[in-house]
This record gives structure tokens, sequence and C-alpha cells, in this order.
């Protein structure tokens, strides 16, 4: 992810850490919906497409299958904090063409990064992201 960052295109970092964060929620979505529903994959493939980008999966799929009280659980309102913050910034880069400069692109990777060790974290105990980038 911060590859680009080192790169100075700091604009495209976002675009790419955004886009690992919402494929580490389509992994935690598709793991909990098979292990407590009887949707099969087709069914849960239509789902991700409705609930279009991160924070709609996080907010519309992920918060209400896992957690029975969301409302009073603070991993799953860190969960929907983290992917609104990393949404927007993706956002106004991808849909208002707004460049971003290195300072920025290093918060949005670190989110991105504790966003997905969180998310992931939840279907694989112990689950780091920088331990899986180096092997």
């Amino acid at each position: 992810m911060s590859g680009l960052h080192l790169r100075d295109e700091p604009s495209a970092a976002i675009v790419r850490c955004s886009t690992a964060a919402e494929i580490a929620a389509n992994y935690a979505i598709r793991h909990e919906w098979a292990r407590q529903t009887e949707f099969d994959a087709v069914i849960v493939d239509q789902f991700l497409m409705w609930a279009n980008g991160l924070r709609g999966k996080v907010e519309r799929l992920f918060v209400p299958i896992y957690f029975a009280r969301p409302k009073k659980s603070k991993t799953a309102k860190a969960l929907i904090a983290s992917a609104e913050k990393i949404n927007k910034v993706r956002n106004e880069v991808v849909h208002q063409g707004r460049f971003s400069n290195a300072a920025e692109a290093g918060e949005v990777i670190a989110e991105a990064k504790r966003f997905i060790d969180m998310i992931v974290g939840l279907s694989q105990p112990d689950f780091d992201i920088q331990d899986r980038s180096r092997s």
C-alpha cells in the first residue's frame, strides 16, 4: 500500500489503500455471512454490490451481522468511523479530482492498515497486515 506513497504518488496511494480496505471488508463479510447464514455466494455477491463502497459494506453488511448490539460496541463504532475516514478522502480524490499530499496519504495509509487489522482480525485473531506484507 505504501509503495506509491514512497514514489511521491499520494493520490494513487490513497486509492490503493482504500481499495485494500474494501477488499478486506469483502473478505470479512463473506466469512461472517458464510458462518452465520445459509445464503450462498451469489446472494452475498449481490449484497456486496448493493452495499456499494467501504462505508456501505461496513454499516449495512458487516456490523449488523457481527455485532449483537452495534450501537453499544466500541469496535463497531471504531470500524464505522475508520471506514468513514478512509472513504471520505478516497472519494475526494476519485470523485472530485482533488490531489492529495504525502502527509495526508500517510495518514490514510495508516488508517487503512488499522481498519484492515481490525476487520480481518475479528475473523482471524492476531491478524497483522504488516506481518502479512513481509511474507
